[in-house]
């Protein structure tokens, strides 16, 4: 699990940046050495930004900060010296329901095990920020296998769903998609229900759920028997869910896991999904719209440029989404870019957010919070954050 793709060698073209007042910087008050930055929504159309940061001791802390009225909130603490899962994809989540409380979800390894891929998730929610419940294992199995690559959205009232792969039998064997269901009554949360959702997807991808006017979405990356491992999504209407459904058929075939996922977005019936694919020894990030709630997409549209490295994500509003993901840059460095997609399909001009390594990079992440789009990025010095304007 999480073999990192070999990607191809040739060079393409680079591409024709957008004038740098399309991306507005903003300080975050994210310390020296911040990593595995997120965004999330909170309440009332406010930003939520999250990090993993390590004290003088080197313990690790799950911390976040509300943008609310253009200001941060202090930053505070959900839950320290936890034995967290450091990896870019693995990205810590917080998020507000409908009474503002708060529930967070992030990875932890497995203590006293040797197993390289044990890792768990773990849950914990609070009424006011501040006061955290005690963390509770996401899902029923406690063997050490992976248990991750975890997303998640609010459900209903008082509910989140937590959808996550589960490799019972290694990463070699079949890995299933699955989705718990939690509570939070003010006090503790609660696993409610647990259920499979597709037996056999790729083993180390990340998951992307959103919710729909009908019901939920999740964008995951499916997986044959033949290597052929394509971007799909499946949907929760009237309480079941449909079969998994290509978003578009690139056919890439890889014997390894490209550890690139799928990042789904939604504002009302429009539907956004965009990907990495190799397909055709061509290295390229993609998109479609969907106009009915994700029942359909459109013709699968390349965002990228030139040599892209993947790691998209997508922040929809009314009129299209932003799509952002990592591509080689000239210096054979890797760049930050970000475009907008309307649902027409067509694209706007390319921006360029920052430039450093994939590695120092990370898993940048977008969100469309109230009227505004933002974008967070890993540097070597700490997590930064930037509007994007259209």
């Amino acid at each position: 699990m999480k073999t990192l793709l070999v990607l191809f060698a040739a060079l393409l073209a680079a591409p024709a940046f957008a004038q740098t007042s399309r991306l507005q910087n903003v300080e975050n008050p994210t310390p020296a050495g911040a990593t595995q930055a997120n965004l999330t929504n909170g309440a009332a159309g406010d930003l939520l930004l999250s990090w993993l940061e390590a004290d003088k001791a080197g313990d690790y802390s799950l911390r976040y900060s509300v943008r609310h009225a253009g200001a941060w909130s202090p930053a505070r603490t959900i839950a320290a010296k936890r034995p967290f899962f450091h990896h870019p994809a693995e990205l810590p989540e917080v998020m507000a329901l409908s009474d503002g409380s708060l529930v967070a979800h992030w990875i932890e390894t497995a203590a006293n095990s040797d197993a390289d891929d044990a890792e768990f998730v773990n849950v914990s929610a609070s009424r006011d920020g501040i006061k955290w419940t005690a963390p509770i294992v996401a899902h029923r199995d406690r063997h050490p296998v992976e248990h991750g690559l975890a997303s998640m959205t609010a459900s209903g009232d008082h509910e989140v769903s937590i959808v996550w792969l589960e490799a019972l039998k290694g990463p070699d064997a079949p890995t299933a998609m699955k989705r718990s269901v939690l509570t939070f009554d003010g006090t503790a949360v609660k696993l409610i229900k647990e259920e499979s959702l597709v037996p056999d997807v790729c083993e180390c991808c990340p998951t992307s759920v959103i919710r729909t006017a009908k019901g939920l979405l999740v964008a995951y990356r499916a997986h044959t028997k033949a290597d052929i491992r394509d971007i799909a999504v499946t949907r929760l209407e009237a309480g079941k869910w449909t079969p998994g459904k290509i978003v578009a058929a690139d056919n890439w075939e890889i014997d390894a896991c490209p550890t690139n996922a799928a990042s789904a977005a939604i504002a009302g019936n429009n539907v956004t999904v965009s990907w990495y694919t190799a397909a055709g020894n061509k290295a390229r990030v993609e998109a479609a719209v969907s106009a009915d709630g994700g029942a359909t997409f459109g013709k699968a549209i390349t965002v990228s440029t030139g040599q892209a490295y993947g790691y998209a994500s997508s922040a929809a509003d009314t009129s299209g989404a932003f799509v952002s993901w990592l591509e080689r840059n000239a210096s054979g460095g890797a760049s930050v870019l970000a475009r907008y997609v309307k649902t027409s399909g067509e694209l706007g001009p390319v921006i360029e957010v920052a430039q450093g390594t994939r590695q120092a990079l990370g898993y940048p992440r977008l969100l469309h919070a109230g009227n505004e789009t933002w974008i967070t990025w890993n540097t070597k010095e700490k997590a930064q954050t930037a509007r994007l304007l259209q």
